[in-house]
């Protein structure tokens, strides 16, 4: 991204750095500390019962020198030990600040879901490159993808574990309201959240003064309460990316959203293309080259089939960092036409306010290869 206040970006770069080196520097010493009590516990106390509880007491003392509760201390230690101890290259990165605690904590997070050690030390390899240059919420779904990926068999038997647990919850609670919940399969879920949000925003009525959140929960009530509400429903569109090696059956894996939130297993995807109302779209991925889009077409607005593709396909506006839904995105190319080609891979979504600084020459964008593929 390039502006006219040079300076103070980088005065802004050096102050998240030092931010993210004091972090470090709290956290090792935690660690430092922790480690030379247990030590010293081990080492002069002999009753069992006073060891068990001098431990205990560690992240107290911690706490109360930092002012954090014990499970926030005990949290923090946590995570700190297995990526020092697993993520040597993270734990460095963190050290130099270049990548902060928020990231350091979701890589510990993943680690402690991986079972192989293979898969740790891919992990390793991989994840400063990318956590030092993208957002949280980015890393985080990278990170989700990593996992499906590098261990999908494994992944697919806890999906397929936690799907025998969806369910359906009732809370009555206060001022005559209460909360209705459910924990349902992932492409389910979207499937909900897609029509409910459409049907809320689609023919308004000039005199409904009901806020949109409100629209949604009076939308839910009616299809969940009328016999006839199936009548009410608007279509949804979900699209889900799959290997092609995971779509013939040739390796385990699993269909992606394409804004990255969720995955589920491919033969989950399978089950339920076809039936209901609700419209899929397949983009099979190349499981090296992740390559999809190859065909150019003529003139300078791309048709529509290339429209949803593109969207489908990234997800989400492709400024660094922004999250603003691809289906509220302008389709932009990356070289203007009618140097840029109008094709998928001189194309992608901006949201307005970016494609206008873009278009102003203060947004530089070049299209991220999409979707990141952490397995590679």
């Amino acid at each position: 991204m390039a502006t006219s206040t040079t300076d103070p970006i980088d005065v802004l770069t050096d102050v998240a750095r030092d931010r993210a080196r004091g972090e470090f520097r709290e956290l090792a010493a935690m660690l430092e500390f922790r480690d030379l009590e247990l030590e010293r516990i081990e080492a002069e106390v002999e009753s069992a019962i006073k060891r068990f509880n001098e431990r205990g007491a560690i992240a107290l003392e911690i706490g109360e020198a930092i002012g954090f509760s014990e499970g926030q201390v005990q949290h923090r230690l946590s995570f700190a030990d297995t990526v020092r101890d697993q993520s040597p290259t993270t734990w460095a990165a963190f050290g130099e600040g270049r990548v902060d605690l928020a990231r350091v904590r979701e890589i510990g997070h993943t680690i402690s879901q991986l079972k192989r050690a293979e898969s740790v030390h891919r992990l390793n390899r991989r994840v400063v490159e990318y956590a030092q240059t993208h957002t949280v919420a980015e890393l985080r779904a990278w990170l989700k993808r990593f996992v499906r990926r590098v261990e999908a068999d494994l992944a697919i038997e806890r999906a397929d574990d936690e799907r025998a647990k969806r369910h359906v919850s009732f809370q009555h609670g206060d001022d005559s309201m209460g909360f209705l919940g459910a924990y349902l399969p992932a492409h389910e879920l979207a499937a909900v959240e897609d029509r409910i949000r459409k049907a809320a925003r689609r023919d308004v009525d000039p005199d409904d003064d009901r806020t949109v959140a409100q629209r949604e929960a009076d939308l839910l009530v009616a299809w969940c309460t009328e016999s006839d509400a199936a009548e009410a429903v608007v279509d949804a569109n979900i699209a889900v990316t799959v290997d092609a090696d995971v779509l013939a059956g040739a390796n385990p894996g699993f269909a992606e959203s394409a804004d990255g939130r969720w995955g589920v297993p491919a033969t989950w995807i399978a089950d339920v293309v076809g039936s209901g109302s609700t419209f899929w779209h397949r983009i099979v991925v190349d499981p090296v080259g992740d390559d999809i889009l190859a065909h150019e077409y003529i003139g300078r607005f791309a048709p529509d089939v290339l429209n949803i593709a593109l969207r489908f396909l990234y997800g989400t506006c492709q400024s660094p960092g922004c999250m603003v839904p691809a289906e509220r995105c302008d389709i932009d190319h990356r070289v203007p036409f009618p140097h840029g080609p109008t094709r998928g891979d001189n194309l992608g979504p901006l949201c307005r306010r970016h494609h206008t600084y873009k278009g102003h020459g203060i947004l530089h964008w070049t299209t991220r290869p999409q979707p990141a593929t952490p397995a590679a």
